[in-house]
């Protein structure tokens, strides 16, 4: 209890005091909280061994802003940005994708981790940059609005991304580790496995989780197509 008490007080005394000096700035209230946690973790090593647990909390609460501005979305409204949301929106994320993709390309990497890296990097935070819009008093504006198409792009562009990433993850020297990340070697994979279905051996959610696992790389794109489908089909109806 007494560590718990402490990392809160610090969280939050770093908060009380990095985000008006920012806000006073000028810079935004969002770059105060990034300018605290650098200060507090990497800097003093105040906190830093509970990024765990904070990271479930952090996960939660974005999820919580997205479902918000889901609500607030009107279909129509959707398809009067249209235009804003397949040109300027699609075109920001191909761009960005193709010039990050010609990066790692450059510094020897395969174009298959190359294009990986392309479409992680092409995305934004929604989170920080609507928070920065909506301090600034520039939601409303037509450069605000297209931002936002922009951001809203990309929220959807990540459906497809998952989808594609297990394709790419099959011409790589390793595959998806059990916590969905990509490994590159063979070993790494194998043992990553070994280790996983020996802890979790009588864990229904595990012989799911290893089931989709086991399959091929389109056979994990067709299972995520899949899912995204059926949650689409159970909202209409």
């Amino acid at each position: 209890m007494e560590g718990f008490l402490f990392q809160a007080s610090v969280y939050l005394a770093a908060a009380v005091i990095a985000v008006p000096i920012a806000a006073r700035l000028g810079l935004g209230s969002v770059l105060g909280y990034l300018a605290a946690g650098i200060l507090i973790g990497p800097v003093l090593g105040l906190v830093g061994s509970e990024t765990k647990d904070v990271q479930h909390f952090a996960e939660f609460g974005v999820v919580m802003m997205l479902f918000l501005i889901g609500l607030e979305l009107e279909p129509r409204a959707l398809w009067d940005m249209r235009h804003r949301l397949l040109g300027m929106g699609g075109l920001q994320v191909l761009l960005s994708t193709a010039a990050l993709m010609a990066i790692a390309m450059a510094y020897d990497q395969p174009w298959r981790v190359a294009l990986a890296i392309g479409l992680t990097l092409s995305l934004s935070s929604t989170a920080i940059v609507l928070q920065t819009l909506s301090e600034k008093g520039l939601m409303r504006t037509q450069g605000g609005r297209s931002v936002f198409s922009v951001l809203l792009t990309q929220d959807i562009a990540v459906i497809p991304i998952l989808a594609f990433l297990p394709l790419l993850a099959t011409g790589l020297a390793g595959g998806i580790l059990p916590n969905g990340a990509i490994s590159l070697d063979p070993q790494e994979v194998e043992n990553a496995h070994l280790s996983a279905e020996a802890s979790h051996a009588n864990d229904a959610a595990h012989a799911a989780q290893t089931f989709v696992q086991s399959l091929p790389g389109w056979g994990v794109t067709l299972v995520t197509i899949g899912a995204v489908a059926a949650i689409i089909l159970v909202g209409i109806y």
